[in-house]
């Protein structure tokens, strides 16, 4: 591939239990996904995503993970992951790994394994919405959520890292975050909290982008936040939508980040219709579009393929029309189409309009 080989590039996301069942016990797992590489690459497939595959209790979709250190049993082992990666690299596939920062999921300890930092360390977590989290105000918390990262792109030849949207958690039913102690401990010179909690979340990602690249300079570094980072109405700079903001709601100053050139690429997940009351489509691409403007920063927009047929979601075009309005503004990259399983189920005539309509032509 070559330099900018992701401008043009066709990523797909590998959520292991749902994906491919290599032993017959009607969990997908590693080996699995092995096996499929051959299919992907015939699809023009140019890298892989994986989501986690540690061992999991299992209540929170696999991203309450007991281990950083090894591979769920359901899924296979260690050598099954290097297997796979190997497997990929073969086929001139990428391998990006998917992260989830500061999510421990799980809401009692003892659910963990006994060596696990969460239960070493407790005083680097806090509860919230019924769920553990590792408290991004904590320095040490922080710098183990990077180095359980950085672990993996040091020992697994990975092309990528890739943050999912959490950050601070999303709010719950108006119960406020319990890191007010934390605040007046490592909070010294912020004005706010609030302030404090974004400086907290822009050193994850700065901190991040440099050691990412530092470990594999051709590696590359991206997010796919929240899609709406403030509402004109908060900030001048806002986009014209009246949703929740990451901004506030999980103090991740996501335009922040694309002007510092924190991240490679930005996947903002745009998962609204076009003329959504609070969150229309076809004001938050260009507004995105805009923010990359004279940055090196790509865009890449994340479609909501899971929604199709659902509440607003009836029409087949939608996704088509998604694709359309992008063509009208020049900093759109791409798109990332979540979620892989939707593309021949429940979205499968939409993809199929998709295809036709945008990519059929590889000229166009």
């Amino acid at each position: 591939m070559g330099e900018n080989w992701w401008r043009t590039a066709v990523v797909y996301q590998i959520y292991p239990r749902s994906f491919v069942d290599g032993d017959g016990d009607g969990v997908g797992d590693l080996p699995g996904a092995t096996s499929a590489m051959d299919h992907l690459a015939r699809l023009g497939v140019d890298a892989v995503w994986l989501t986690p595959y540690y061992p999991s209790a299992g209540a929170d979709g696999g991203y309450d993970v007991t281990d950083h250190r090894d591979v769920d049993p359901e899924l296979g082992t260690l050598e099954d992951f290097d297997r796979l990666v190997a497997a990929a690299h073969r086929r001139g596939l990428r391998f990006h790994a998917w992260f989830n920062p500061y999510r421990i999921g799980v809401s009692d300890p003892a659910e963990l394994v006994p060596d696990h930092p969460a239960r070493r360390h407790p005083d680097w977590t806090f509860r919230y919405g019924g769920k553990l989290y590792y408290d991004p105000g904590v320095p040490a918390a922080r710098r183990f959520v990077e180095d359980a990262i950085m672990d993996a792109v040091h020992r697994y030849d990975v092309d990528g890292v890739h943050l999912d949207d959490f950050f601070y958690p999303y709010p719950t039913g108006g119960e406020q975050l319990p890191d007010q102690e934390t605040f007046r401990r490592y909070g010294t010179g912020f004005r706010t909290i609030e302030d404090w909690r974004r400086h907290n979340t822009d050193l994850l990602v700065s901190e991040l982008d440099g050691r990412v690249h530092a470990a594999r300079p051709g590696a590359r570094f991206g997010i796919s936040p929240f899609g709406i980072w403030r509402n004109a109405t908060s900030d001048p700079a806002g986009s014209n939508t009246r949703g929740m903001e990451s901004y506030s709601a999980i103090y991740a100053d996501t335009r922040k980040w694309v002007r510092q050139g924190w991240v490679d690429y930005i996947a903002p997940q745009l998962y609204w219709q076009i003329g959504h009351p609070a969150a229309d489509y076809a004001a938050l691409v260009p507004w995105w579009s805009n923010t990359v403007a004279g940055t090196d920063v790509d865009l890449y927009i994340g479609q909501a393929a899971y929604k199709v047929g659902g509440q607003g979601w009836t029409d087949p075009g939608e996704l088509s029309a998604h694709l359309s309005l992008n063509r009208r503004h020049p900093g759109v990259d791409g798109d990332i189409f979540f979620r892989a399983t939707s593309l021949t189920t429940n979205a499968a005539e939409a993809m199929r309009r998709v295809v036709a309509e945008h990519y059929a032509d590889s000229s166009r």
